[in-house]
């Protein structure tokens, strides 16, 4: 989120929380991305918060609600309000537990079983969601287009638009089993707790193998997984480091050092298989 627009939005959140009996005079930012992550003080609430126009908080509560049913490994709601997003100021905001953190590292194996719990929770459910393929066209239309991504190059460009459709077509012809997944279950997504892992951020769900969600986390949590397909979860790969890359090249994207990473990203799809996880991609660049 733009600085100039921090303020705001935490004023926002403390403003919203105060209206519902929550007592709330601080704020620590927590994380700032495309959305602000707030700890909100002294009522302890941590707080999403987005631009109005993202209408994803009524999905993502529900969501989380019937997750929660499921004993799936997720975030709670704040129990003390409505669960629902609440608007103020251009900016709608979500209300969850704050969890202290239990561990500074979670380790692989209670990674990849809390991953697996998620997705046996997820098959309980009949929930309406977007294709991963919707994801991968909406990272198509950004390439395609030089008005959202002018810093491209035309030899990028040319080689994300057909990374993206080949990978793709790769992924669909496996015919593999598809559910309801995270679709981002990222580190950054995963909070260590008391309560062991607790998986955050489900807007991004959507239908799809589970090699695709696989494709984010990394490889020492894959090791732990059980029954996982390594010819397709290699396809994922590629499909996600060049969907994140488009993601960067967004002239509206707000995630720190979009740039630095967008270039990481570009230069490991030119290295070519194997493909690297983003976080082994990422985690280059922050080495000195």
């Amino acid at each position: 989120m733009e600085s100039t627009d921090v303020a705001r939005a935490i004023n926002a959140a403390i403003s919203i929380a105060v209206a519902l009996d929550l007592p709330a005079n601080d704020a620590t930012v927590l994380q700032n991305s495309n959305k602000l992550a707030l700890r909100l003080l002294p009522c302890d609430v941590f707080a999403r918060v987005a631009p109005v126009g993202h209408e994803h908080a009524s999905f993502e509560v529900e969501l989380a609600q019937r997750l929660a049913e499921t004993e799936s490994p997720v975030a709670a709601l704040e129990p003390r309000v409505e669960p629902r997003g609440y608007e103020r100021d251009g900016f709608e905001v979500t209300l969850w537990t704050f969890y202290e953190p239990a561990a500074p590292e979670i380790s692989p194996a209670v990674y990849a079983e809390a991953l697996e719990r998620l997705h046996a929770g997820m098959r309980k459910l009949d929930v309406l969601t977007p294709h991963f393929t919707d994801r991968v066209a909406s990272a198509e239309q950004l390439v395609t287009s030089r008005n959202l991504t002018p810093e491209l190059t035309d030899a990028d460009r040319e080689m994300l638009a057909s990374t993206l459709r080949r990978s793709r077509r790769a992924i669909l012809d496996h015919s593999a089993a598809e559910q309801l997944l995270h679709g981002e279950p990222h580190p950054g997504n995963v909070l260590s707790t008391s309560n062991g892992p607790l998986f955050v951020d489900l807007e991004t769900c959507c239908r799809g193998p589970v090699e695709f969600d696989l494709a984010h986390v990394p490889e020492t949590v894959i090791e732990h997984y059980t029954g996982v397909d390594q010819s397709l979860l290699n396809d994922c790969r590629q499909l996600v480091l060049a969907m994140v890359a488009a993601w960067r090249w967004d002239r509206g994207d707000q995630f720190p050092n979009g740039i630095l990473f967008g270039r990481g990203l570009l230069s490991a799809l030119r290295a070519g298989p194997s493909w690297p996880t983003v976080d082994q991609v990422f985690s280059r660049l922050d080495t000195p």
